[in-house]
């Protein structure tokens, strides 16, 4: 009789919670990852991010989660030997796997954008070029992530995407409400404007007021539900490392055929032999220039400290007579409309003016006073001032500073007034300020969002009451059987 009514008991709680209402549970949002390359003239950085699969208005919220140098230099100089462009990926792609949870790992889309050094390369070379992108694709598909590609990424789109990396790190676009408990877009969203200077080009990207701007000049962008119409310019061999090739090349070219010439860019005391061959390496610099001497022969660039010569010598750089009289003009013939709001100037905007302790907002007069001390030290007193520093990159930041100062007004016309509107920042929280994390988020709008999941379920106090009550039902039919 007792296993009797036990097994009744039984049938009666399952007929009871067959009939009570069904809830439907919502599990939290799945976390997804992914990782980008950014691969520079210079070096070549991994950067790997995370978002919850359930996006705010199709843009996912995202964050860095790791960031791994490449060793040696950016690939582009892999181009007589492409295969160590793959290998020089390996250390970084295995710390990626140490981050990234290994059920995640093959939905985890991992891209390499080359930028302006390949633009380089495919100019010069475009099968060497292809060559490497090949041999970068090969490495990292040999790894267990969603291998989307790798391709060398338009002037427009690395500036564009820097862009988009700032206001997103800075609240532009989307900021976390505690008391709403959701994402809302700021009433009076204060969008920056981008300034980023590499090793060969330099681009600027902002926000022009009302729609005058150039069609094919514009960038338009849609973010948590808003569009954006920017405009952005890129501009080849005006990056820093190309600028000073070109810098050594024109003022060789104006002293030959001496094999000795004075630099005024660098500290007195300072010699840097280059050979000639050198200039016909990169498209930036003509080899063809009739003014240079024949032959591979070699000059010595003597410095001088000159801050004034160093300015006239860099503003020969650049074309300003192709704009004529017009204001919305920068340089080479280049359309630019007028400059509207705050910047953000990173890269080596921000690592030039840091050497200098010049990131915290000092006005014109203050930086030029400091760029010209800079130029008039010695390379003996430089070089023992700042045993720590690079010897290849400390006789170069007077010509660097010089030349960030004739891109910024005379170029892109700040002025003494919208130069304290200048941000000089590298990071932002505890992120990297770059394209990357542009490109991150603007690839998450492509992938529809991730429906969050729903489960049937019984309540968890329904379910405790049901477990007790056959429990004690059994008991208690247990110890009628005894007795």
């Amino acid at each position: 009789n007792a296993i009797v009514g036990a097994l009744v008991a039984l049938s009666v709680v399952a007929l009871v919670l067959s009939l009570v209402r069904v809830e439907d549970v919502t599990l939290p949002p799945t976390v997804k990852y992914g990782m980008v390359f950014d691969a520079g003239s210079s070096h070549t950085s991994l950067f790997v991010y995370e978002w919850d699969s359930d996006k705010e208005n199709d843009t996912g919220v995202v964050s860095q989660t790791l960031s791994c140098d490449v060793q040696g230099q950016g690939i582009s100089s892999y181009a007589n030997n492409p295969p160590e462009a793959g290998d020089s990926l390996r250390e970084c792609l295995e710390k990626a796997l140490q981050v990234v949870p290994a059920e995640k790992q093959r939905d985890a889309p991992a891209y390499l954008g080359a930028t302006a050094g390949m633009r380089l390369l495919r100019e010069k070379n475009s099968s060497a070029a292809e060559q490497v992108l090949a041999e970068v694709a090969k490495t990292m598909q040999e790894y267990p992530v969603a291998f989307k590609g790798a391709r060398i990424l338009t002037g427009e789109e690395e500036g564009a995407y820097g862009w988009i990396t700032i206001n997103y790190l800075l609240d532009s676009f989307t900021k976390y409400s505690p008391k709403a408990h959701a994402w809302l877009r700021p009433e009076a969203a204060n969008i920056f404007g981008a300034l980023d200077l590499g090793g060969a080009s330099t681009q600027i990207t902002f926000m022009p007021e009302g729609s005058a701007m150039s069609q094919n000049e514009a960038s338009e962008f849609t973010l948590y539900g808003y569009s954006y119409n920017i405009y952005t310019h890129s501009y080849l061999c005006y990056g820093q490392n190309e600028m000073l090739k070109r810098l050594a090349k024109e003022l060789i070219a104006e002293s030959s055929p001496s094999t000795r010439v004075h630099h005024p860019c660098y500290p007195k005391g300072y010699n840097e032999t280059v050979s000639l061959s050198s200039f016909r390496a990169s498209p930036c610099t003509d080899g063809s220039d009739p003014r240079l001497p024949l032959g591979d022969s070699s000059v010595t660039l003597e410095g001088r400290g000159n801050a004034s010569g160093c300015l006239a010598a860099l503003r020969k750089l650049f074309n300003f007579s192709a704009c004529g009289q017009s204001q919305d003009c920068t340089f080479d013939g280049v359309y630019q409309p007028p400059l509207r709001g705050q910047f953000i100037a990173f890269s080596a905007f921000y690592y030039n003016f840091k050497f200098l302790n010049l990131t915290e907002g000092q006005p014109l007069p203050v930086v030029r006073e400091a760029i010209e001390g800079l130029c008039t030290r010695s390379w003996e007193d430089l070089s023992s001032s700042y045993p720590k520093e690079n010897p290849k990159r400390l006789p170069k930041y007077c010509a660097n500073a010089n030349y960030i100062l004739t891109l910024l007004l005379d170029a892109y016309k700040f002025n003494e007034t919208s130069w304290n509107n200048i941000i000089f920042q590298m990071k932002a929280g505890s992120a990297d300020v770059g394209w990357t994390l542009g490109y991150m988020l603007n690839l998450t709008n492509m992938v529809p969002a991730e429906a969050p999941t729903r489960v049937k379920g019984h309540s968890p106090s329904l379910w405790a009451a049901a477990v007790a009550f056959i429990i004690l039902t059994l008991v208690l039919g247990l110890a009628a059987l005894l007795l």
